[in-house]
């Protein structure tokens, strides 16, 4: 898979930047140097690291290495990556790096909390579906997707000290309901690690931010419309150190015959989920939580996903419905 990434000086007087299903809204005019950007190709998505109170360009050369990183470790397509070589396995023990176990085991903790709706065994479903760049729009057959649920199965997956072992040879691990929250707080915790206090990580549909704007005032993230195809925002939120991710059925999707087929598969189903949600999003200070949540709560719909979200008295969340009505959940 080629990789890229690039630098750009962005102007001081305005700023506004596009991220596939949310946008950001800085409008930093106090700001005493211009922000600097990294963008980059991974996990088969674009990804933007926006420095607003630095100038160091090499913290944005090692933020784009952690992604490339993380990517090598956690990628289930790439040979040799630990999901991979778990995968590959045949049921032997495979012993792996402490931050893939550390998200193994929360991705385990959130196939508990909802009774298997994310599961990261969920690897045999999601390849039959191929909802990756190179879609070919095809739709399993009853019995495909039948033997491939058969082999969704969180349970089987052990972990021993630094050991995994897949009980089912024929399960596959993709953590992909989760994965891109935790490199997203991963780059966060580094950059804190290098004084920075105000920036923005763009994963796709996760955003992570670094504190304030400079000056200050939160920055502004835009929701996306998920009913308009020009990826217009629907409404603006503001974000001080937190994250926010959002799912739709407009992110990964085909068409065929008049019915739309998108990417959040139910693990029950084995079908896209259809719980009446268009958008979920969730406002929290992990990301990996953030991630997780928003495919969980899109899947178990509005009444549910707003019972379960009592667990979580911290996590904001805003819901699109399919009937255009907008919802939102915040305990405090």
């Amino acid at each position: 898979m080629k990789r890229f990434f690039t630098y750009q000086y962005m102007p001081k007087t305005s700023v506004s930047l596009f991220i596939l299903c949310l946008f950001l809204f800085t409008g930093c005019h106090n700001v005493s140097s211009s922000p600097i950007r990294a963008t980059g190709f991974y996990f088969d998505t674009i990804i933007t690291v926006t420095l607003y109170d630095s100038s160091k360009e090499p913290l944005l050369n090692q933020c784009m290495e952690l992604a490339g990183y993380y990517e090598n470790l956690l990628s289930p397509n790439i040979p040799g990556s630990d999901i991979w070589n778990i995968n590959h396995s045949n049921g032997l023990p495979v012993t792996v790096d402490a931050d893939t176990l550390s998200l193994l085991e929360d991705a385990l903790l959130y196939a508990q909390l909802s009774d298997g709706l994310t599961d990261p065994t969920i690897g045999t479903l999601s390849a039959l579906w191929n909802f990756g760049s190179d879609n070919k729009e095809i739709i399993p057959s009853p019995t495909q997707i039948e033997e491939a649920i058969s082999h969704v199965d969180y349970h089987s997956v052990l972990i021993d000290g630094s050991q995994v072992t897949l009980t089912d040879p024929d399960a596959q691990i993709d953590l992909g309901f989760i994965a891109k929250g935790f490199i997203g707080d991963k780059i966060k915790e580094f950059l804190l690690t290098e004084n920075v206090s105000s920036a923005i990580i763009n994963l796709g549909g996760n955003i992570v931010a670094v504190g304030n704007k400079p000056e200050g005032s939160p920055f502004q993230i835009g929701i996306r419309d998920p009913f308009n195809d020009s990826g217009a925002p629907l409404l603006t939120l503001d974000l001080s150190d937190k994250s926010v991710v959002s799912s739709g059925n407009y992110e990964r999707f085909f068409i065929k015959d008049g019915k739309r087929y998108h990417h959040i598969l139910s693990p029950k189903t084995g079908y896209p989920a259809d719980s009446g949600i268009a958008q979920t999003t969730i406002i929290s200070s992990s990301s990996t939580d953030g991630d997780a949540l928003s495919t969980l709560c899109y899947i178990l719909g509005y009444e549910k996903a707003v019972s379960m979200l009592k667990n979580f008295p911290d996590v904001w969340a805003v819901f699109v419905t399919e009937d255009g009505h907008i919802r939102y959940v915040n305990f405090n």
